[in-house]
């Protein structure tokens, strides 16, 4: 598997986030603590006559204020000789008198400025509540209760400058008593009119912090602005350095690729999963993992251990197929509509030729290089209008379907197994070539039922392939697609029916391709979802192009089948453009040849408030699981396990952008989108994948990429712009618009496109 992105690229919002849902629980050091009401008064001074002479005598400071302030780096010394008191025992002296506190006037000193602080924190060394501090003191109150400081560390030195005489300290809080200002010498009353009152301290707190008053000053009015060096000032951001409009972080999977090579060693029997999620770590154990790495939820851990790169044998006892002996059936419409004639020029003459001739010709030309290719290869001949008929050989007559026969599914598929399988080309060439010159046209178009032979008789041999040319729409009673303006009804049981038959197909290996004459309408939006789910092709050609276009379907070997593609991720990221945006995406490929590719999109999620996004620098595990079936019918398991690097960065997941894979989704991604009606969806896709590429372009200052991404913008024209040219008047049966045959044929080649095949289009087009 290939990545897009060098990283798994995590934008800096939700990488962001991770940091203040670690902090979600710090406090700063200059708020007060949780659930502490401040004391709006303070307690009693010491006693001062010979009455009070027995009350308690003051203590020394609390240890933990002196180790606080030992500890500290900066702080010498907060209090020198504060009294504490045992409320307890001072409040039971009913006796005792409460005399106004001592106005403290220390020296006249003009203090500095200095950076306003919070007052110390206080806390209470008591687990006993007190009283209400908005009632009234009760010195009878037996709570007895400590105040500490909670100083904050690097605090600068509280008394290294004395206090203005001209302040009071000595009105308690919340009396509304006047308040005197401290005096400065600068500002004088412009100072007073600006700043508000500062509130009163408490007596009893006596190292307090000053407040520094900020004012303007003339140098940092607005006509001389002064540069400052604050990191709190952000920068402005580049182009570079903003989030990503699209999505880097795409997965390649060369399917084709990684099912044909060659590998040394093969493990036998089922590997050891984990039972929550599948994830395959390691062989050596027999029971089932029951918690592993894609299990948990995000942490900083390391990544996952186990199969870096991993192939298994699922069934080693079960005996392999023989020799490759797979079908090719040629599903012929002989309708009356293929009498229709078209020009063509033959050496200096012109020519009229039926539409029925020219695919005459073209099954010929096939049949006759298969006979000297592959000699053994067994092929059917099935052709429908009114009727559908199994045309048979020396060994054994053709056999004809009509009227009630052609309406039962299971009926049809009875008729299907009953029939013989044809034998090798090599026995049956000249035969077949005399039942392929015989046909003739006429009658209606019985497509429906003809598919449905034929895939019952394909589905004999997995990986066998069924061409189905036709010119019109079916228009018998199985698979009709000629009502849709007359009968929703019914033109909804034919979609039902070509997706049931699609995914029938699928299941049993067969790989449906459906050609049809250009000029013609089929509804290749409803036909074509045979060739969609089994991964077959949709084609328009013209009469003349036939041939090229049959041996271009019958090249494309099948290489696997009923391939099945797991995609585990960890809980930290998601999977994006799936039916469900999880961890985990199984996504049913079916049948794989040479040159199929997928790709698949993940993130971080941007909804999930409940998990983290990974951690920028952090690394995480991604693991791929392929599960298929050989030609030979043995089942087969790989898991290939990789590590990525998390990051934030827009210029390191640009500079390591790949182009090619980038350009290969979108093109996948928007039609897939499309086929199913979505077109303001596959639109809005396409826009932010071609931002990406653009922007990745525009950083890397590629002129090659700048050229393949013009050729490959006119691609993903039909999306971007004109995509109402390929669409119909709206159903029926609903709002939706279907697709023309044009559009569906385009759309369902670019759902199914490689980078070969991107590749060969942009040359073209040159």
């Amino acid at each position: 598997m290939e990545f897009a992105c060098g990283f798994v690229y995590v934008p800096p919002a939700l990488s962001q986030k991770i940091g203040q849902k670690s902090n979600v629980n710090k406090r700063s050091a200059l708020l007060p603590p949780v659930n502490r009401i401040r004391p709006c008064r303070p307690p009693p001074p010491p006693p001062t006559n010979s009455a009070q002479a027995k009350s308690p005598k003051p203590l020394r400071p609390h240890p933990k204020v002196i180790e606080q302030l030992e500890k500290s780096k900066e702080v010498k010394k907060a209090v020198k000789s504060t009294v504490f008191y045992e409320n307890a025992e001072f409040h039971n002296k009913t006796e005792a008198s409460i005399t106004p506190p001592r106005s403290i006037t220390p020296p006249h000193t003009t203090p500095p400025r200095r950076t306003a602080l919070l007052p110390p924190h206080m806390k209470l060394s008591s687990t006993n509540q007190t009283p209400p501090y908005s009632q009234p003191f009760n010195p009878s109150s037996t709570n007895s209760q400590e105040f500490t400081y909670d100083l904050p560390k690097n605090e600068p030195d509280l008394n290294a400058s004395l206090w203005d005489p001209n302040y009071s300290y000595i009105t308690p809080e919340g009396t509304g008593g006047e308040v005197k200002l401290p005096s400065d010498t600068n500002n004088g009353q412009s100072a007073k009119a600006l700043v508000p009152p500062l509130p009163p301290r408490p007596s009893f707190m006596k190292s307090m912090p000053l407040y520094l008053v900020l004012l303007p000053t003339p140098q940092s009015s607005s006509s001389s602005p002064q540069k400052t060096d604050s990191p709190l000032i952000p920068s402005p951001t580049s182009k570079d350095k903003g989030p990503l409009s699209g999505n880097p972080n795409v997965l390649l999977v060369s399917l084709g690729k990684l099912l044909s090579e060659e590998r040394g060693q093969t493990m036998q029997g089922e590997p050891t999963s984990c039972s929550q999620c599948g994830s395959v770590l390691d062989s050596g154990h027999e029971n089932l993992v029951k918690e592993c790495y894609f299990c948990r939820a995000w942490e900083p851990q390391s990544p996952v251990t186990g199969h870096r790169d991993g192939l298994f044998s699922l069934c080693p006892d079960e005996t392999p197929l023989g020799d490759d002996d797979s079908l090719l059936l040629f599903c012929i419409d002989i309708s009356g509509s293929m009498s229709i004639t078209a020009e063509m020029s033959d050496g200096e003459n012109v020519v009229h030729r039926s539409r029925l001739q020219f695919v005459q010709e073209a099954v010929l030309q096939c049949v006759q290089r298969l006979s000297q290719q592959q000699p053994d290869i067994r092929v059917g001949l099935i052709t429908f209008n009114y009727q559908v008929t199994m045309h048979g050989n020396e060994i054994f007559t053709s056999h004809s379907l009509s009227g009630p026969e052609l309406i039962e599914s299971n009926f049809l598929k009875e008729a299907a197994a009953s029939f013989p399988t044809p034998p090798p080309l090599s026995q049956t060439r000249d035969y077949l070539q005399k039942q392929v010159m015989g046909l003739s046209e006429g009658g209606t178009t019985a497509l429906g039922p003809a598919a449905l032979l034929s895939i019952a008789i394909a589905s004999r041999q997995p990986g066998s392939k069924v061409i189905i040319c036709t010119d019109g729409k079916a228009n018998t009673d199985l698979g009709n697609l000629e009502v849709e303006d007359l009968d929703a009804h019914t033109l909804l049981s034919s979609t039902i029916f070509y997706q049931e038959l699609g995914l029938y197909a699928a299941n049993q290996g067969v790989t449906v391709s459906v050609l049809s004459i250009e000029g013609t309408d089929c509804r290749l939006d409803e036909l074509g979802r045979l060739a969609d789910r089994t991964g077959g092709t949709v084609v328009i050609a013209s009469p003349n192009k036939l041939h090229s276009e049959f041996e271009n379907i019958i090249e494309n070997r099948t290489i696997a089948t009923h391939c099945t593609v797991t995609l585990l991720l960890p809980q930290s990221l998601r999977m994006r453009g799936e039916r469900e945006a999880r961890h985990k995406v199984i996504r049913e490929v079916g049948n794989v040849d040479p040159d199929t590719e997928i790709t698949l999109q993940f993130g971080a999620s941007e909804q999930d408030t409940e998990v983290l996004a990974p951690a920028s620098g952090s690394r995480v595990s991604i693991q791929l699981q392929i599960r298929y079936r050989q030609r030979r019918g043995r089942m087969m398991l790989r898991v290939i396990t990789a590590d990525r690097d998390v990051t934030d960065d827009s210029a390191a997941a640009l500079s390591s952008l790949s182009l090619a894979i980038i350009q290969l989704n979108s093109s996948q991604a928007s039609a897939a989108l499309a086929v199913r009606g979505r077109f303001l969806d596959a639109r809005r896709e396409g826009e932010l994948q071609r931002k990406l590429i653009e922007r990745a372009i525009e950083h890397n200052s590629s002129a090659e990429d700048h050229q393949i991404y013009q050729e490959w913008v006119k691609t993903m024209e039909p999306i971007y712009n004109n995509i109402h040219n390929f669409t119909r008047r709206k159903s029926v049966d609903s709002d939706s618009q279907s697709l023309t045959d044009a559009g569906a044929a385009l759309l369902y080649a670019m759902k199914h496109s490689n980078r070969k095949s991107i590749s060969l289009k942009n040359k073209q087009k040159l």
